[in-house]
């Protein structure tokens, strides 16, 4: 007898769900869509064995309450993407610092000082440049080179007291206009960076400031690339990120290589490895090397979908190539599923 499964899907465009529902509508599993920002979330997915939701760390509304309803209904044993092990770290680097560093991963060296004394003894004692960041952001936002003991000590001092913006809206143009020079952003858009400058958005209003902590990582030199490797369901795809223009950080350039030749097989594996040890069903690696070996500089569930489509081909967990184009989140929808069946046979 075939097992009825049932899935929730919330709709986002642009997101992982319009593959999620394509693919369910090609291969007959049933789903509904539902709306996560309804007062009555938890009814409408009562009659659904799992919950699918490719939540942003972007959305003021999401960071409000996304993770809290995922795990609430995963106590009500429905199956969950992404599920606790996937997404409590996301957007979350210092979670991720602590959950690398209990398992031992080769993270690169990371501090967070919770009092200004802590932190300005610390950079007395320390070599620049470092990097320092905010515990939120993505595509390389809130992340900046601090290259002398003076300029750290004005940051730790502002972040005790006034502390930072999540949107820091003059580097937001000026990224917004580089990727407008090289035909990658719209005029329009960089007029929308400009409007920013003047009336900041809801997210930055809701999340208000970031302070009473401080987070710097060394600063890895001569890299003038990243290593993205991505591992879904024992399936692993990477690709290669070139640093913007006189800058060091090569996350949400835009500057994608895809050759896999271009790929050190030894971020494959240990991909492969951390993310079984975390427990994670989907998990996105971002590495930079230090004499050739591959340190860690951050991790996320969640990834632009189109930005893969190009990628040549995928490692299944024994390091076996398999070339050809894919959807990871086919894979996504198939380990729900996969789950569902489980959970149905015992019990």
């Amino acid at each position: 007898m075939t097992t009825r499964i049932k899935i929730a899907i919330s709709h986002r465009p642009g997101s992982f769900s319009n593959r999620w529902i394509e693919y369910c509508k090609e291969t007959g599993i049933d789903y509904k869509i539902v709306n996560c920002y309804d007062n009555d979330i938890i009814k409408q997915v009562s009659d659904c064995d799992a919950f699918m939701w490719h939540f942003s760390n972007t959305s003021s509304k999401d960071t409000l309450f996304a993770k809290q309803l995922i795990y609430s209904l995963s106590n009500t044993c429905k199956v969950v993407f992404p599920d606790f092990n996937t997404a409590w770290h996301f957007d979350d680097k210092v979670g991720q610092k602590y959950l690398l560093e209990s398992i031992n991963a080769p993270l690169v060296p990371t501090y967070i000082f919770y009092n200004k004394h802590d932190a300005l003894e610390w950079i007395s004692n320390s070599a620049f440049p470092k990097v320092f960041k905010l515990r939120r952001g993505a595509g390389s936002s809130n992340v900046k080179l601090v290259q002398n003991k003076n300029k750290a000590k004005k940051i730790v001092k502002k972040a005790f007291k006034k502390g930072f913006s999540q949107s820091n809206s003059v580097s937001m143009l000026k990224e917004r206009f580089r990727k407008f020079r090289i035909g990658k952003m719209s005029f329009l858009q960089v007029i929308g960076g400009v409007y920013r400058i003047f009336l900041p958005s809801d997210y930055s209003k809701i999340q208000g400031k970031e302070r009473g902590y401080t987070y710097f990582q060394d600063f890895i030199p001569n890299n003038q690339f990243d290593i993205r490797v991505i591992v879904i369901d024992n399936k692993a795809f990477a690709v290669k990120r070139m640093v913007r223009p006189n800058d060091f950080r090569a996350s949400g350039s835009g500057n994608i290589i895809y050759d896999r030749t271009e790929i050190n097989l030894k971020v494959v594996e240990l991909s492969f490895n951390i993310s079984k040890k975390i427990k994670s069903d989907c998990v996105a690696f971002d590495y930079v090397f230090y004499n050739d070996e591959p340190l860690i500089t951050e991790i996320s569930y969640g990834f632009t979908v189109e930005a893969y489509d190009p990628c040549p081909g995928y490692w299944d967990s024994e390091m076996n190539w398999h070339e050809g184009n894919f959807n990871p989140q086919t894979w996504m929808v198939d380990n729900v599923v996969n789950a569902v069946k489980l959970k149905k046979r015992e019990g």
